[in-house]
């Protein structure tokens, strides 16, 4: 059973929350949302668990076997010498394979993010309404504040700065800001977007029928999610 706490700010000045239980759910998660001219605050933090140690690896140890026979007590003539030949000069060793490169695995998942585009296009037609339409730049704008909020540890739609969601939009190259949905721990898209319709203020975002682009970032240090929709 898990605590989910929301936070959605409607008008600018007067707030509503609330909590509600989510079951089978590992670790905490937060969601906030925001419409275009007004300014929400969330936070909350993951679980997280510790890393298994992993054990040391046996050794053994032995000394060499090693046997050695009785010297012989009978004479034998000297040996006839033989002539000496030179041994064969060693071939070159090639040089050792070089170690694979490895590549570091990125924050973003944009399977993910294809993921939500799909499932709020879902609800969005069950509901009535034409389907978003992903679009790049919010794409942008999403991703980098998913991995802000997890490079510097807060939950906002403003950043420590100050910079509100519509900014952001507008910083990234999209003229028409509509309203952003953010959530912190949850793991699969499937949850995240569980969670957001059970809240109605992020509900409302994803069913409203006159926005029509989408972005969405999510960021797995952390587990931070956006949704960045416009019109």
């Amino acid at each position: 059973m898990v605590l989910v706490s929301l936070s959605v700010l409607m008008g600018g000045f007067s707030a509503a929350g609330g909590t509600m239980w989510l079951h089978d759910r590992p670790g905490a998660a937060t969601l906030s949302s925001a419409a275009s001219g007004q300014s929400d605050l969330g936070g909350g933090l993951a679980a997280s668990g510790d890393p298994f140690a992993k054990p040391p690896s046996p050794t053994t140890s032995g000394g060499p076997a090693s046997s050695s026979a009785a010297p012989s007590t009978s004479e034998s003539p000297s040996p006839t010498p033989t002539p000496s030949s030179e041994a064969p000069a060693p071939s070159p060793s090639a040089p050792p394979p070089s170690p694979p490169k490895t590549t570091p695995r990125p924050k973003a998942d944009t399977s993910m993010a294809g993921q939500i585009v799909g499932l709020v296009n879902d609800e969005r037609a069950d509901a009535g309404c034409d389907p978003v339409a992903e679009e790049p730049h919010l794409d942008t704008a999403a991703q980098k504040h998913s991995d802000d909020m997890s490079d510097r540890d807060y939950f906002s739609h403003d950043t420590p700065e100050g910079v509100h969601f519509d900014e952001r939009i507008r910083d990234a190259g999209y003229s028409k800001p509509g309203a952003e949905n953010i959530a912190k721990g949850a793991t699969s898209a499937a949850q995240v977007m569980e969670m957001w319709m059970n809240s109605s203020g992020h509900r409302a975002n994803i069913l409203n029928c006159s926005l029509t682009k989408l972005g969405v970032g999510v960021t797995k240090s952390g587990w931070y999610w956006t949704q960045d929709f416009g019109y």
